[in-house]
Order: C-alpha cells, then structure tokens, then sequence
C-alpha cells in the first residue's frame, strides 16, 4: 500500500498520461496544498484526515496485496468515479454536472477494466454491486450508508467475501434501517471466500 495520498497522485499521473478530455480535467495537487476550491466548495479532509480510504484498505488485504499497488490504484479510479458523481473528487475539476457524470462513468470503466486484466472476476463483482449499492443509499439520502458501502466493499476485494457481508447487501437492497449497522459489521467479519 503506498502513502496517503500516492493513490491519488498515481492517479492524476495515469489520467493526464491517457490524455484527451479527462487529463483537461485533472486538478493540480498544489491546489489541494492550497485548499484548492472543486466546483464552489472546499475541500473537506475525509473521516478527519487519519482514516485509510477504500482503495488502501482492498490493497492492504491477502487477497491484492501481491499487487497492492495495481488495486490501490484501479479502486482510486473506481472511487473518484463515485465521488465525481455523489459527493467532492479528489483528482479532479469538473465544472459541469453533465461531464462529471461522464468523468464518473469513465472512471469506474478504467478501474473495472484492469481489474478485468488482472482476472480478478470476484473483486469485478463485488465493486460492481458496491458501484449499485452505494447508488441505492444515495438515491435515498443516506451518505453514511454509501460510504459503510464502500468500506465494506473494499474489505470484501481485499479479504474475501463473508456470509454477513452477503447479508447486509441484501438489507441495502431491501432499504431496511438495519442495512448500515450490517454493513458497518460486515466489514470485520471474518472472510468466507477467497
């Protein structure tokens, strides 16, 4: 797993390499030093600054830590894409919601693709339903759910699935009130899959 933050940087690095449209996009990290401005509000430091973000913690898990590096990255990409279309991005400038739906969609497509390359169908599947169900949450106002969605959902990629997470993706996709203590538990269940 790299230092806070390398996640990121590798990932500005990678969208301006790709060129085109999404390296016009891409912020300049002395702007963040700065407390740059993204789309007329500040930044805000995630969970106070100190707490690992969904890609370091898949990437510190058994199951990607032989290419650690590869999934922190591909998760950054694939949780920049959630944040461009639900919340503050991290790499990004995107002025027009349009396009940060398109940026967003772009990035889960370039996350999930070298996922796919790795050959990691397990972790493809189950950031395809963190992808859904963080959806579901937001659609119904519950940002704290998304993001127990998340986290969980990168604990899964990096130490398996278990029998609770399973379950607490069910109590999400029923919209149970009981969905996010599930899900906030089902991160430190023990794994049942590999």
């Amino acid at each position: 797993m790299s230092a806070d933050g390398d996640g990121v940087q590798r990932l500005r690095r990678l969208l301006r390499e790709g060129g085109g449209l999404m390296a016009t996009l891409v912020e300049d990290a002395r702007e963040l030093a700065a407390g740059g401005i993204v789309n007329g509000a500040p930044r805000e430091a995630k969970d106070g600054g100190g707490s690992a973000t969904p890609a370091q913690l898949a990437a510190s898990g058994p199951r990607a830590r032989a290419r650690g590096e590869d999934y922190e990255l591909l998760i950054e990409a694939i949780y920049e894409g959630y944040l461009l279309h639900y919340a503050t991005p991290r790499a990004m400038r995107v002025p027009e919601a349009d396009l940060r739906l398109l940026a967003g969609d772009r990035l889960y497509a370039i996350g999930l693709s070298q996922l796919v390359e790795i050959g990691d169908v397990l972790a493809v599947a189950e950031l395809a339903d963190t992808i859904t169900l963080s959806a579901l949450a937001q659609g119904a106002g519950n940002p704290a759910l998304a993001e127990a969605v998340w986290m969980a959902g990168a604990r899964a990629v990096g130490w398996g699935a278990s029998a609770a997470h399973a379950s607490a993706k069910e109590l999400v996709r029923a919209g149970t009130p009981e969905a996010i203590d599930a899900m906030r538990t089902s991160a430190f269940a023990a794994p049942t899959s590999r």
